[in-house]
């Protein structure tokens, strides 16, 4: 497949004319009035990148250390849900296009495809795993014992979900509230017929994790409505707690938006956080990750590793999060676009496209790798006015 988009935005784009509307806005929407979706990609702008010239520095090296590995590049796949519904095989597919990069991917807990699934598709490079502890403990311990026999080293526990955020786009259209296909909704579906044709050579969609557990519903929607009510609300430290004890790998607490919780969190005993506002679809009027992302390097002073996604669309917004403290990025949204754009290509496509740009920006603020990046750090950028 030949794909000509030319960044994540194009992608976005091309996403938008093949998706049913509502599994476009689901991927695309914030919560409540979308402010914090706004400034999640808005606020990138405070900050201005120091440009040199005549430093020669002839090739970059763009691979870097996070979660315990040097990875290709300086960002990695993160957990995105229902990928499965925006390609056929999404998850598989997104895997493929990341070990080919020689980046991590990390697998949603709501995604269409099971840790077994992308193993058994050959997908043998480093794979994360992420979990929502549900009221029942003991499907937590369900899911963890699959990710141990998966192979997984990495476990992300999402802690900024005990409640759903008022999310407007995903209620008009009935996402996670209808259990069946309406006819409102498959006239929907029906005007993009190459989705759909996708969607049956690809079989009927279920949530991989509790694939064969009749009790959580027979298709995707109701099962994407049961998973949704079974989040536990009472989620608290004494379950990280509980979890770092049950896991013996390495722990990462994702959803970290304060100073305080990040110190929390390394008190606890996890090995990193993901600062994260949930692609601004939790809390609306939170400030954007970007924005925090500098107290929180400077709360926890090297103690642990720091990891952030939200908002990030070009290799300039990696490049300042890194440059910020930040050890590596996740990709949410721009995986997404990307899978719906293209299926794998796609993917592939995005992760080039991003790699272009985190090179030739290096490039041009006359550095050679992004070690040196991560070295210089927050002396490289400019507070914008």
């Amino acid at each position: 497949m030949t794909l000509t988009f030319a960044s994540i935005g194009d992608a976005r784009l091309a996403a938008k004319r093949r998706l049913p509307k509502i599994f476009f806005d689901y991927i695309d929407g914030g919560s409540s009035a979308e402010e914090t979706l706004a400034a999640s990609t808005g606020d990138f702008s405070r900050w201005q990148l120091e440009q040199r010239v005549l430093a020669g520095v002839q090739p970059r090296k763009l691979a870097t250390d996070f979660l315990g590995r040097r990875n290709a590049l300086p960002f990695m796949l993160g957990p995105v849900g229902f990928l499965g519904l925006f390609a056929g095989k999404g998850e598989i597919l997104a895997a493929r296009a990341a070990h080919a990069a020689d980046i991590p991917t990390c697998l949603s807990n709501f995604s269409i495809a099971s840790l077994a699934d992308l193993r058994q598709a050959g997908c043998d490079g480093p794979l994360h795993f992420q979990l929502y502890v549900l009221k029942d403990r003991g499907l937590a311990e369900t899911f963890v014992a699959a990710a141990e026999v998966a192979g997984v080293d990495t476990l992300f526990l999402t802690v900024d979900t005990a409640v759903t955020g008022v999310r407007e786009r995903d209620a008009r259209n009935g996402f996670r509230a209808v259990t069946r296909i309406g006819p409102r909704m498959g006239f929907g579906m029906a005007l993009r017929p190459a989705w759909c044709l996708d969607m049956l050579r690809a079989g009927k969609p279920g949530v991989g994790a509790v694939r064969g557990q009749t009790e959580f519903g027979a298709g995707i929607l109701e099962q994407a409505a049961t998973l949704s009510r079974l989040i536990d609300p009472a989620l608290s430290w004494g379950d990280v707690a509980w979890l770092r004890r049950r896991w013996t790998g390495r722990l990462v607490i994702k959803g970290i938006l304060h100073a305080d919780d990040a110190l929390r969190a390394r008190d606890a005993g996890a090995d990193a956080i993901v600062v994260s506002n949930h692609g601004g679809r939790q809390l609306d009027g939170a400030p954007s990750t970007i924005a925090v992302l500098p107290e929180i390097v400077d709360a926890l002073a090297g103690d642990m590793e720091v990891l952030i996604d939200g908002g990030f669309r070009r290799g300039t917004d990696i490049i300042k999060a890194i440059a910020l403290g930040a050890s590596g990025v996740l990709l949410g949204r721009a995986t997404a676009f990307a899978v719906a754009a293209g299926g794998e290509a796609g993917v592939a496509r995005a992760i080039d496209l991003l790699r272009g740009e985190i090179d030739v920006t290096l490039a041009l603020m006359g550095l050679s790798s992004v070690d040196e990046l991560k070295a210089k750090g927050r002396g490289v950028l400019r507070k914008s006015r």
